[in-house]
Parts: structure tokens; sequence; C-alpha cells
């Protein structure tokens, strides 16, 4: 039986009575396999324990017709943490929740553990993060309309705009690459230690519209980014295998920062069309300049790039020892 408060909910995105036929609570896929065309499909059963998560997204959304909705639940890692502290005795709580972490988070993301895991497990009772619960929905062909905690749990409603991704190499590994637009506009895969939960691309265009940009240019409040995520980025060690980049050609020392689709869109076609005029690089003019806002990014880069192109060795020489002045004795970081 499906609950007062979210009947009320789905009603925002579709005309429901009280007797709705595709209401489910399980984990397997054979359940959906009588499921044709169908315009609203809710599961109850938390994502944490469904072993094949984006299979089953998949199968949903092969049950549904283009505009269909889609209702599902999860515990959120945050959610999870809080329901320990109030069960585990004091004196337990940082040790039974870091084990928790490594075995049910850790272990099943790692090659030949996994195995193991999901042979003990079945993946019943995962820990998720936000960010993937909604990047592995949007992957598998669905846009997020309203997503809500409610009896401690993340309830997600979603609409079918296309078919799955079908992403067989989910970036769950320490080391990933993340596509972006490098030199006249060629995609090149730039290499980064994880800052980011698994499945947090596909969250990038959600959190942008509803998170303003920060002064440094990129999203405030990033529930994406990992707790030593953040550690990472704030002393560049998330970008030390861009080296590899930079020794493929594909990157300078100094130039712009190499964008992602989202990203380069936010730019004016004019910076657009400039960025793709000369190649992107580790020290980016930003640490020279120290815009303060998206507008002073956009501006910092235009100038840096309009002189490039006049005087490429000059300029980069220029920027790289403002930017060491400002990394070194102003105390200039990654935000």
């Amino acid at each position: 039986m499906l609950e007062k408060r979210l009947i009320e909910k789905l009603k925002k995105y579709i005309e429901i009575d009280a007797s709705i036929k595709a209401v489910l609570e399980t984990k397997h896929t054979s359940n959906l396999e009588n499921f044709i065309n169908q315009d609203l499909v809710v599961n109850l059963e938390k994502v944490n324990n469904i072993r094949y998560i984006n299979k089953f997204h998949e199968a949903v959304n092969k049950s549904m017709i283009n505009g269909a909705i889609y209702l599902s639940c999860a515990e959120t890692l945050d959610e999870r943490f809080f329901r320990y502290q109030k069960k585990v005795p004091f004196g337990f709580k940082t040790v039974v929740t870091t084990i928790d972490f490594i075995w049910k988070r850790v272990v099943p993301k790692t090659p030949i553990l996994k195995n193991i895991y999901f042979m003990l497990t079945n993946g019943h009772n995962r820990v998720l993060s936000k960010a993937e619960i909604l990047g592995r929905v949007i992957s598998c062909g669905f846009t997020i309309e309203e997503y809500f905690e409610y009896n401690n749990l993340l309830y997600v409603i979603a609409k079918k705009i296309k078919k799955p991704d079908y992403n067989m190499k989910p970036s769950y590994s320490a080391l990933f690459t993340m596509s972006r637009i490098g030199y006249q506009g060629k995609m090149i895969n730039v290499y980064k230690f994880r800052t980011m939960h698994p499945y947090s691309e596909y969250c990038q265009a959600l959190i942008a519209e509803e998170n303003s940009l920060a002064k440094s240019g990129k999203i405030n409040n990033d529930y994406r980014i990992t707790s030593w995520g953040k550690y990472f980025r704030k002393y560049w060690i998330d970008e030390l295998p861009m080296i590899i980049n930079l020794f493929k050609g594909e990157l300078n020392i100094v130039g712009v920062r190499p964008l992602s689709k989202h990203y380069y869109s936010l730019y004016p076609k004019d910076v657009q069309e400039l960025r793709i005029k000369v190649k992107p690089g580790l020290v980016p003019p930003f640490y020279a300049d120290l815009p303060k806002s998206f507008e002073e990014i956009v501006e910092s880069e235009r100038k840096y790039i309009l002189m490039k192109l006049k005087n490429p060795i000059m300029t980069d020489l220029k920027y790289l020892y403002k930017a060491f002045v400002n990394i070194v004795f102003k105390g200039a970081r990654s935000k």
C-alpha cells in the first residue's frame, strides 16, 4: 500500500488514484517482466538491497513509456550514519561505522574483493551516497523531477526521457578519467584521482541547477565531493595524474582548465571559441589573477588567451611566475 504522503508527491507529476497497479517492493528484475507501457512504476524496496542496481533501473525504463514516472527509495550515506549513531552504544560508534563503510562501501567497489562480497551478501544493504543514488537513476535514462527525505529514506521521483546509457565502465577506481574539451574542440580523457562519489558525473547538471556557483566558479555545497576529496582538491593531489596528459601532449603546463561539456556551455560564445584555440593546462590563469566570481574567471581566461595567441612563450612564463607567487606566498588554493 502506498502511503498518503507519497501519493501526494506523485500527484504533482501524474494523475493517479489510490489503487496503483505498478507498486512493487522487490529487488528482482523478473518481477517487472509482465510490465509493458507503464506510465508509473513505484518500487518501495531500498535500492541498497538490489544486487544489480543499474540492471533493475534499466528494466524499469524498458517497461515504461516516454514521460512515465518512476519512484524509488534508498538509504543515503548520511542517513545510514545517523541511524548507526542512534543504535550503536557509546564508545563503539566510530569503530562500527568505519567497519561498515569499508565492508559495505569500499569492498563492493574493489576488484577481486567485490566478488567475495557479493557471493556472501548478494549485495544486500550496501552503503550508497546520495550522488550515486541519483547518478545511477539518471544514467539509466531518467531525469530527476524531485527527491526528498521521508522516514529516514531518500525518495526519488524521476521521469523517463530516453533509453539507458548502459554504462559498462562506471568510474569506481581511485584513478579514473574524465571526458573534457581539449584543443580544437577535441574530447580528451583527463586523468585524476577520485574526489567524488561514483556516478557523480551524471548529477552535474542537476546540482548546477539547484545550487549557484561559488566565487571559484565551482558549484556551491557540492554533495558529490567526498570528505577526503576536499583535502585532495585543496592541495592539488587529485590533479597529479594529469601529468600523464601532459606527456601525451594533450595539456600544457600553463593553460585554461579542461572543461566538461556542461561547464563549457556556461561560457559566452566568444570565449568558447577562444578556448579551443589553445591547449588546456595544468596551471590555469585563475592562480595568477585570483578572480572572485565566475564572471571574473571568464574575463581572466579571455585576457590570458588573447595574450597567449600573440606571444605564447612570454605569456605562459608571466602567468606561471604570478601563479607561483600567489600559491607560495599568498596561500592561493583550490576550493
